[in-house]
């Protein structure tokens, strides 16, 4: 499937969401960086924490009202919020705004707490306008733009905060305001008819997610998405604090009198540059490469890969080695990503769409606990314990899939329409 073929939403929701994320990936650590220079990085800790749990509360809230009100108004609602908060803090942060820090925090919360309450409604729209035999290559067109805007935005970052800060908050500003009126012109309402008549009101919003953990099929698809996510972040926290500590710096090139030496945190650069590099290189070659797999073969087949690649890099302090096991990661990573989203898209009811997608965004931030806890127990464990620990979430992640694919064709089979019986005289 080619960009062009698909749906004209799709199209515009793919190109819009490349936009945010850029911007996303762009001003969020600088944001961080910023506030930990005004008041220290520990007051700078808890306001990007208290950040955080807004984004998920205003997650879920997004996700009932999407599913009460459709799509677009949620759509149109937070993007014209993060627009004015962007705005905000331009101005804010510009020569004649007096770069207040309060006021800046203030703003940069309205704009997470708009951008968690839409995206909900982004998602179910590419399930809305996509069938079960189009969402893998979708997803595949979906991962690739999400590791190109955070691989551009990573560098814009990088180069361009010092100096060009209020600069960098206008861009978004504007490129916001552009969002807002490509999404008020060209986006249609896609929700299923019955959705948007969906009770109103808190208690409604409640019930609507007591039914989605009472499900428990979607419950295993959320704790295994998990354990994967569990595998994922292990890069940002034990993993990367083992680099830190514990890595030898050594010649990664030798070339007689030219050597290229690396210490721990050099190699997390390029590990995660590697990583991003491959994904965003080859994510549609490898859909189309695998086209014929089974979904369910590549998916545990990914798995095992992508988990093989981090028990490595959870022991090996060989450069060339952790660069080996990224190429590893990668392919596993390429294998299962997209798959994981189409069967997510498949598993949820379309009146309660959103709230079910809202309900599996917080795997995400539970994934970033399990991190903190894992620099915990790196403390405490020799390195291959920490490959050990990989290996069972892996292995977990596994049989919770596989569990749900049973569940799934016990399912089919229910509601698949008996053949007619046959007589004989």
């Amino acid at each position: 499937m080619k960009f062009k073929d698909l749906h004209p939403n799709l199209r515009l929701r793919i190109g819009v969401a490349f936009v945010q994320r850029f911007f996303d990936i762009m001003l969020v650590p600088l944001m961080v960086i910023h506030f930990a220079k005004l008041y220290g990085a520990a007051t700078a800790g808890l306001m990007t924490l208290v950040v955080a749990l807004a984004a998920i509360t205003c997650n879920l809230v997004g996700g009932h009202l999407s599913d009460t009100y459709g799509r677009r108004p949620i759509l149109l609602g937070g993007e014209l919020g993060a627009c004015l908060a962007y705005a905000g803090l331009a101005f804010v942060a510009s020569p004649a705004g007096g770069g207040n820090g309060i006021v800046l925090y203030g703003l940069y919360l309205l704009a997470a707490c708009s951008a968690g309450t839409a995206l909900p409604a982004n998602d179910a729209m590419l399930v809305d306008v996509t069938t079960p035999e189009t969402r893998t290559a979708v997803y595949t067109i979906n991962y690739w733009s999400t590791n190109m805007a955070f691989m551009l935005g990573s560098l814009v970052g990088g180069f361009f905060y010092n100096g060009y800060f209020f600069q960098l908050l206008a861009a978004a500003a504007v490129f916001l305001a552009a969002i807002f009126t490509t999404t008020f012109l060209g986006i249609k309402e896609t929700a299923p008819e019955d959705g948007v008549e969906n009770p109103r009101g808190v208690r409604s919003a409640l019930s609507g997610y007591v039914s989605v953990v009472r499900d428990r099929v979607f419950l295993r698809l959320i704790v295994a998405a998990l354990l994967i996510r569990s595998i994922e972040v292990q890069i940002s926290s034990s993993i990367a604090v083992r680099l830190g500590n514990h890595f030898t710096p050594q010649d990664l090139i030798d070339l007689g009198s030219w050597h290229v030496r690396v210490t721990g945190v050099n190699m997390l650069g390029i590990m995660r540059a590697v990583n991003t590099l491959l994904v965003v290189c080859c994510a549609l070659w490898v859909n189309r490469l695998l086209g014929k797999v089974g979904e369910r073969r590549r998916l545990m087949s990914g798995i095992v890969v992508f988990t093989a690649g981090y028990m490595v890099w959870a022991v090996s302090g060989d450069a060339w080695t952790l660069i080996v096991a990224t190429f590893v990661v990668t392919a596993g990573e390429l294998m299962n990503a997209p798959v994981k989203q189409t069967l997510l898209a498949n598993s949820v009811p379309d009146a309660s769409r959103t709230k079910y997608m809202a309900a599996y965004g917080l795997q995400v931030r539970l994934g970033l606990l399990v991190g903190s806890l894992c620099v915990t127990l790196s403390a405490l464990v020799p390195s291959w314990g920490m490959a050990l620990v990989y290996a069972v979430f892996g292995a977990a992640a596994m049989a919770l899939y596989q569990s749900l694919f049973r569940a799934q064709d016990a399912r089919a089979a229910e509601t698949a329409p008996l053949a007619p019986a046959t007589t004989t005289s």
